[in-house]
């Protein structure tokens, strides 16, 4: 693509397959001259004026996978239907090859380019390139994460909702005289070495001798490694098992259930699932967050260089449910989660103290 009679071909390339690896100089050679954060309304959905709506998403995980990142694409494809919009979705990418998924899309003329979760962090300096220019950003994060002029950021606090949902695991457990827990989960990121604490923490504030084993298979899709991780688990006792997956939920979750083990959900309500069967819904849904943003941005109102966060016994979502529970278990958690949202309970200096 070094060769400009090349270039021509090369785009063309990338329009047809979004999944290629496609750069062009061109593409980098001007970048917005903003640079500090502001705040700028959309005028209104079709952003680059062709007289169509395009969302474009970006995925790190699988889109089939019955959970969080599934949930991020079935909520979008709802809300472009109902509008008449087109979405086009990308999942599986590679935190290293953001950046280009992320310009290939922008190449497709899409209006908004969103990221499912924010390891794709690194899509988002496309967002200052000429290819990006007519684009609005939408990025999820549950940490710290630069606030840019071009992108919106949708923050919840990982810390609140699963310290709500150690705690309500903590209810379960102490009904039945349990003291030991598990949590299976992928990469031994920040966020996944948090969720543990947080999840640990939550269970001790009900029962403060309660021991939690961790595991981290390296992959949040991998089934086998992580089914094979929770039987160890159980073989060491555990009686409630948090699988923080993606793609290997439901493998787990099922596994899980021929055990009899507690099991909580990684993101979404699945109270009503039979097969597998899930004890407690852990609520912090991507697809509400975005459906959210979609709409604000139908309506013109979605504002880049700003975030909204979504605070636990604030807002819907994130929340926590016990499903089937009884009436002083729900009374209990409904009452926990309305103390964390009134500040009354400090779920930072829980998590320091009970989750080490």
């Amino acid at each position: 693509m070094r060769r400009l009679t090349l270039r021509a071909a090369a785009v063309a390339a990338c329009l047809v397959v979004p999944l290629a690896a496609c750069t062009s100089p061109d593409d980098t050679a001007e970048t917005s001259s903003s640079s500090s954060a502001g705040s700028t309304s959309t005028a209104g959905p079709d952003i680059n004026g062709d007289g169509k709506v395009v969302i474009g998403v970006l995925s790190p995980g699988d889109l089939n996978d019955n959970g969080y990142y599934e949930s991020f694409v079935a909520k979008a494809q709802a809300f472009t239907d109902k509008q008449g919009w087109q979405l086009i979705k990308v999942g599986s990418v590679n935190q290293a090859d953001a950046l280009n998924q992320a310009r290939n899309l922008c190449r497709q003329k899409v209006d908004m380019v969103a990221l499912g979760a924010s390891e794709l962090k690194d899509a988002i300096s496309a967002s200052e390139e000429t290819v990006c220019g007519n684009t609005a950003w939408y990025v999820p994060a549950q940490q710290d994460l630069k606030q840019t002029p071009k992108i919106t950021i949708s923050r919840d606090f990982i810390n609140e909702v699963i310290f709500a949902t150690g705690y309500a695991n903590g209810l379960l457990m102490k009904e039945k005289g349990y003291t030991k827990a598990g949590y299976v989960t992928g990469p031994e990121a920040d966020f996944s070495v948090q969720a543990a604490k947080a999840f640990k923490a939550g269970i001790r504030s009900v029962i403060p001798e309660a021991t939690l084993v961790t595991t981290y298979t390296g992959d949040f899709n991998d089934s086998g490694k992580a089914t094979e991780a929770a039987q160890a688990q159980a073989n060491q006792g555990v009686k409630a098992l948090y699988p923080y997956l993606g793609g290997a939920t439901d493998a787990v979750a099922k596994f899980g259930n021929t055990k009899d083990l507690i099991l909580s959900t990684p993101g979404t309500d699945r109270c009503d699932s039979t097969s597998p069967k899930f004890q407690v819904s852990s609520i912090f849904d991507p697809g509400e967050y975005f459906a959210a943003a979609l709409q604000d941005f139908a309506d013109g109102k979605l504002k880049m260089g700003v975030s909204r966060d979504w605070h636990l016994g604030k807002d819907p979502v994130p929340t926590v449910k016990i499903c089937g529970g009884t009436a002083a278990q729900n009374t209990a958690l409904e009452t926990f989660i309305s103390d964390v949202g009134s500040g009354k309970i400090d779920v930072d200096a829980q998590v320091a103290k009970l989750g080490a």
